[in-house]
């Protein structure tokens, strides 16, 4: 098949949407021709090929961080990007299009495959329909969910990655609508051994680690509080990644008095995040929500019981007392309760992490690649019956 993705972000650009959208390509690529229509800045190039995918990248204005894009680099993307898009499909014929995001992607992948004909899977990803830390949430507002809404519709096939994604669809936008589910995956990791020494941290310390963009519906305050809470001077707290609350987190750091306890480990490669989950005890998350939450994969398959909230695309694969604990949304006084009774069984926390180790091998990267290949497969096939309707671009 020739496939082309259409996303905004594009790694190095952004968070899990657009990372489980390379790993899904970069899979794809082993059997398909895959190219990628995303955005530019911050010093990328125009076009590369990364792991035998072709990124074309369209540019986008004030985009000034890697972690978060902002509001007009979004709304650029949507003329820049149907432009280039009009290019790539006259240059080669593409079998199918999936878009990835219904906004602010949605209407480029949808006028490109109105303008070749072609069909249309649309991935949403949870933050694009609902995101309860943005007043700016599709999901509060008229206008974009009727927008949303017809995307939705003009789409051959919609996916969705956890029930919580496909909830959220039917709850906010339309309660008959058909969403396929196809559970994200991640590659499975191969990394060389590592040592606390190695980053400066002994075998004394309590290590909790936890990983992602630092925004507010990350909440990763919340955390700071939680290891002040817990009551142990050994317990520390490994943060990994940036992003713009990352000023405010460490000032909040050093009012607790908690300077020497919270290690801001910035944005790092990805053999060292995965050294650095290697190392630690327990993998935290206070996320307002996750669509469905790549990161609890990669801690569980780093061999880490996860202590995260109940809301979101993770309770698909995390089960309280199981795969760690998962506590009631914003119940931080539980939540550092659960750290402790991890931190004081030992047996426990090595129980649920052979367990987690085991549970994560349904969800790598493969599994997800070769459902969606079966998604494409089956709309290009709908699209060349002879009785077929064109799409409605």
């Amino acid at each position: 098949m020739r496939i082309l993705f259409c996303n905004y972000e594009y790694p190095p650009l952004g968070g899990g949407g657009g990372v489980i959208n390379a790993l899904l390509a970069e899979e794809l690529a082993t059997r398909h021709e895959v190219t990628v229509l995303s955005s530019q800045g911050l010093g990328l190039e125009p076009e590369s090929v990364v792991n035998g995918v072709r990124v074309v990248r369209v540019p986008v204005f004030f985009r000034s961080q890697q972690a978060a894009a902002n509001v007009p680099s979004m709304l650029t993307y949507l003329p820049m990007g149907i432009a280039a898009g009009k290019r790539l499909i006259r240059e080669e014929r593409y079998d199918v299009i999936n878009t990835h995001f219904v906004l602010p992607t949605g209407p480029v992948g949808d006028r490109l495959a109105g303008l070749g004909k072609l069909p249309h899977v649309l991935s949403v990803h949870g933050g694009d329909l609902y995101d309860p830390s943005k007043w700016m949430s599709p999901h509060r507002h008229w206008v974009l969910r009727t927008w949303i809404k017809r995307l939705l519709h003009r789409a051959d096939r919609v996916v969705g990655q956890s029930r919580n994604t496909v909830e959220n669809v039917h709850t906010y936008y339309d309660p008959a609508l058909s969403v396929d589910r196809i559970p994200l995956g991640i590659r499975r990791p191969s990394v060389e051994a590592a040592t606390r020494g190695d980053y400066g941290f002994s075998d004394e310390q309590v290590l909790l680690v936890t990983v992602g963009r630092l925004v507010a519906r990350k909440a990763v305050d919340q955390l700071i509080s939680v290891l002040k809470d817990t009551g142990r001077p050994d317990v520390h707290l490994l943060i990994i990644g940036s992003g713009p609350q990352e000023q405010a987190l460490r000032q909040k750091t050093g009012e607790l008095g908690l300077t020497e306890r919270v290690h801001f480990m910035g944005q790092i490669s990805e053999s060292d995040k995965f050294r650095l989950l290697q190392i630690s005890d327990i993998f935290v998350s206070t996320s307002q929500h996750e669509g469905f939450g790549l990161v609890f994969l990669e801690a569980m398959a780093s061999g880490l019981p996860v202590i995260c909230y109940d809301y979101g695309g993770q309770t698909d694969f995390l089960t309280d007392g199981v795969t760690g604990h998962v506590v009631p949304l914003n119940d931080t006084g539980q939540f550092a309760d659960s750290c402790r009774k991890l931190i004081s069984d030992p047996d426990r926390v090595r129980e649920m992490s052979a367990g987690n180790r085991a549970r994560v091998e349904e969800l790598y990267i493969d599994n997800c690649a070769r459902q969606y290949e079966q998604l494409f497969e089956e709309v290009i096939r709908e699209r060349t019956r002879p009785d077929s309707g064109s799409h409605p671009g």
